[in-house]
């Protein structure tokens, strides 16, 4: 998934599954713009199309400015969504078909139009192995939200039964991606920060040479540890190097640090390949890899 925070995303392989080849989405929305949106709407959102996966409560709470405005969820303007949810109640009428849909966190009902050029988008005739659009199913719609008698529903470009059901976690879990990029940002400006907060309060507590990297001998670096592992390292590396190593209670007096502690250190240490114990399992001694 590609996002920005100009609301451009796309969406992934499921999203561009389920009838939408021969030039893709958007231009499959233009052929149908007279049935599913009202004169001058295409002009209104020219270039600025975007596809959102939103659960059916993001919709039913999207804010609208005004009547002619687009809708906003998170603040950003949808143009197009996508949702997936169980298929409650079927309604057929001469000019469209209505589905209530269900995701677990709201209902609404979808309309698809029915028109000459829809036809070949429609699940009625997808062969007895395919799964159709029934009650109870699982379908997953593509549309544009719309409001008429200040009742909310979806006007579907697109709407097909889901046959991997693992395809319905997946949509929750984009949609939750999505919706947190745009309230909090970024994941990569929070990579690290527990962490280094967390370093620099041990640090404090045992020295400030305790968070520097620990290498090995042969300058590879070690894999990554606590502080506390990393001064237990360091001291058994300065150690008498005669491949007895050195003892726990060694350690603790050279280090000032209390006895579980370095119990806790070599633990980690000894998890992660980075040290070995020699003539008993408090006794230990540098792994050179």
């Amino acid at each position: 998934m590609n996002y920005d925070y100009n609301n451009q995303y796309q969406t992934t392989s499921y999203g561009a599954q389920g009838g939408m080849s021969g030039g893709g989405f958007v231009n499959q929305y233009s052929s149908q713009g007279g049935s599913q949106s009202s004169p001058g709407s295409a002009s209104k959102t020219y270039g600025k199309e975007t596809l959102r996966p939103v659960t059916i409560k993001q919709l039913l709470e999207a804010k609208q400015p005004h009547p002619d405005a687009e809708f906003k969820v998170d603040d950003v303007e949808i143009t197009q969504v996508s949702f997936i949810g169980q298929i409650r109640n079927i309604s057929s009428q001469s000019t469209n078909i209505t589905y209530k849909m269900d995701d677990g966190t709201g209902t609404i009902e979808v309309k698809q139009y029915i028109d000459s050029d829809a036809a070949s988008f429609m699940d009625t005739d997808s062969g007895p192995s395919k799964p159709k659009l029934v009650e109870g199913v699982y379908a997953r719609a593509w549309g544009r939200l719309k409001a008429f008698n200040n009742k909310r529903h979806v006007g579907a470009h697109v709407i097909r039964p889901i046959q991997d059901h693992n395809e319905i976690q997946y949509h929750l879990l984009e949609a939750t991606a999505v919706h947190l990029y745009f309230t909090r940002g970024p994941p990569e400006q929070f990579l690290g920060t527990a962490t280094d907060d967390a370093f620099k309060q041990e640090s404090s507590s045992y020295g400030d040479n305790a968070g520097a990297d620990a290498m090995a001998s042969n300058g590879r670096s070690l894999p990554q540890m606590s502080p506390a592992a990393r001064k237990v390292y360091e001291a058994l590396r300065s150690g008498p190097q005669n491949g007895e190593g050195m003892h726990v209670h060694q350690l603790v007096n050279q280090l000032g640090m209390p006895y579980p502690e370095v119990l806790k250190a070599g633990d980690e240490l000894l998890g992660n390949g980075s040290i070995f114990t020699t003539i008993d399992d408090e006794t230990w001694a540098i792994l050179e890899f």
